[in-house]
């Protein structure tokens, strides 16, 4: 706040600039005003189920088993940065509905007033989006492929002004959920490799419209998988797709055999660092976990898995985010939380508080 030099120092407005002070001193102190630089190298979480286990009553113990805001719990392991996903017309199921725009929004200025940076992940579907399905949102059935192409970038444009108007500016913006075979099928297969560019091409200009500065991930599974990265990201590069982030899932759990991480966390790392060096990008792990019963190895691979971040050259390694950390099995029934039956953190939650 600035004040002009002409300004007259009577005593009540003397009294007015002392208590504006006293509250803006109170916010930057709390962490609610201010977000990290965005050099910051990002300790993140996808929390988007948080609302639906708010809704249906899960509490949330601090280490000291203390009942607390899971933003509080979260910031106080090291977390300073938030994923949420949205779905276009969701329903309202427990386990796969939720995450519409308004939710997504309110949870985005949650997650600012924690001092957090945000990452929105577009999932161009009515429920998730993932390598096994990729099926487009009801309304947009039946429509051709150029009314497909403005339904994307509508859809877009929407959420990310909502956000703004909300006084949200994400840092990151996925466009599409684990994309191996592209997103919105048929018509984004790819089997279709130009058809999948020019999607991506309007969800990137929608984005861009609103928040120039938001960097654009595409996102794709298996991290430690260097032939399916380049073969896709090969194709992105032919076909024109434009984006800023590459952005890799790494679960050992979902490999084949479910081998320890240890087997594949080497690889993870040789990938990072070659696509980050092939294309010239900035990467990312926006999803890891680990099993919640096995709190010590996860403690573990989180720690390596931020390790192999960091090691990528030139700060091109951007963070590492834990998908539904607080999610736990109790509410849930996912097996890969960082969260115990005592509805307290696991050990595991602490890898981010390792400073490297």
């Amino acid at each position: 706040m600035t004040y002009s030099s002409k300004m007259k120092t009577s005593p009540g407005k003397l009294l007015v600039i002392f208590f504006s002070v006293i509250l803006l001193a109170g916010c930057n102190f709390n962490g609610n005003s201010q977000n990290l630089p965005k050099e910051t190298f990002a300790k993140g979480a996808d929390i988007s189920w948080l609302p639906q286990m708010e809704a249906t009553g899960y509490q949330f113990y601090n280490d000291n088993g203390e009942k607390e805001d899971c933003f509080k719990i979260l910031k106080d392991h090291g977390i300073n940065s938030i994923r949420l996903r949205t779905f276009v017309n969701p329903s309202d199921d427990k386990a796969s509905g939720h995450c519409s725009m308004d939710e997504t929004v309110a949870m985005a200025v949650r997650a600012k007033k924690w001092g957090m940076r945000v990452m929105i992940n577009f999932h161009y579907s009515d429920s998730w989006a993932d390598p096994g399905k990729q099926r487009k949102p009801k309304a947009w059935e039946g429509h051709d492929f150029p009314t497909l192409l403005k339904d994307l970038y509508d859809y877009t444009f929407r959420v990310m002004s909502a956000l703004k108007s909300a006084g949200v500016t994400p840092e990151w913006v996925q466009l599409g959920n684990e994309t191996p075979g592209g997103m919105i099928y048929p018509e984004g297969s790819t089997s279709n490799w130009p058809q999948l560019a020019q999607l991506i091409n309007k969800g990137y200009d929608a984005i861009k419209a609103v928040s120039p500065e938001s960097k654009v991930i595409l996102h794709v599974d298996q991290g430690n998988n260097s032939s399916r990265f380049r073969s896709w990201f090969d194709a992105a590069k032919a076909n024109g797709a434009r984006y800023d982030v590459i952005g890799l899932s790494y679960y050992p759990y979902w490999l084949e055999g479910k081998p320890d991480y240890t087997l594949s966390i080497d690889d993870l790392g040789n990938n990072l660092k070659d696509m980050a060096s092939r294309y010239g990008k900035e990467v990312m792990v926006v999803e890891v976990g680990g099993e919640d019963i096995k709190v010590q190895n996860t403690f573990d691979m989180l720690i390596a898995v931020q390790k192999k971040v960091k090691e990528v050259p030139d700060n091109k390694g951007l963070g590492v985010f834990y998908w539904e950390p607080q999610g736990a099995r109790s509410w849930s029934h996912y097996a890969l939380s960082a969260w115990g039956d005592d509805g307290k953190p696991t050990k595991a939650l602490d890898a981010f508080l390792h400073k490297f």
